[in-house]
């Protein structure tokens, strides 16, 4: 199924590289202000044209946007044919893809991901979508309220059985719209937590997840570069 989302996929691979670390909700940064300007005055990008995927991926983050210690990392190309979703009646109806992977049905997109070597739980993975602001705004946020409908669920990935639990925290006013959550993450007694925000700026919507800390220090960065006006020429 295309009609679908990578959130879920970013989470578990992320769940997969630090071999189930764990983590709680009390070691999470603090969410934003919801007073904090992020973009320059001037600088937001009010197009009312999609973006094409090569200037999608002209805006996305790199390492020296990040600062030292961020590594580009391979974009995850896993492929997830056994999957089912348990008890959660919303996500069931996207399909078994929209807990584990597949992508956004938006026909501009552009992606990366990045290591952090201060710790486990350090990658972090950036999506850019562009579309009209109508089908951005209804397709983003009907992933984000199927994806929180349920508290918890159970996604079975071939024989690995994945107990998820999710809820929604606040976010700052970073654009037009803006959805953020937490999802934990446990198999065989360990758990893993990531954070996952998605902001529309106009046609352009900015996915950021992987670990909560990573996740609060650079979507500012992540959403200022990537609805940033480019002048002529």
């Amino acid at each position: 199924l295309r009609t679908t989302t990578v959130l879920c996929l970013s989470a578990l691979a992320v769940l997969a590289l630090t071999g189930c670390s764990t983590g709680s909700a009390d070691s999470i940064a603090p969410a934003f202000s919801p007073t904090v300007s992020v973009l320059p005055d001037g600088e937001r990008a009010p197009a009312s044209a999609p973006f094409s995927s090569a200037a999608l991926a002209e805006r996305l983050l790199d390492e020296s946007d990040l600062g030292e210690g961020y590594t580009r990392a391979p974009q995850h190309t896993a492929q997830h044919e056994d999957v089912a979703v348990l008890g959660c009646p919303a996500l069931e109806k996207l399909g078994s893809e929209a807990a584990v992977g597949g992508s956004f049905d938006f026909p501009h997109e552009a992606k990366a991901s990045f290591t952090y070597a201060g710790g486990s739980n350090s990658e972090v993975d950036e999506e850019l979508y562009s579309d009209t602001e109508d089908k951005l705004s209804r397709s983003v946020g009907r992933i984000f309220e199927a994806m929180t409908s349920c508290p918890a669920y159970q996604v079975l990935t071939g024989s690995t059985a994945v107990t998820v639990t999710s809820r929604k925290v606040l976010v700052a006013r970073l654009g037009d719209e803006q959805w953020s959550q937490l999802l934990t993450f446990t198999v065989g007694g360990r758990s893993s937590v990531v954070k996952q925000t998605a902001v529309r700026i106009g046609t352009v919507v900015v996915v950021f997840s992987g670990s909560p800390g990573l996740v609060d220090a650079h979507v500012r960065k992540a959403v200022a570069k990537a609805t940033v006006v480019r002048s002529a020429g």
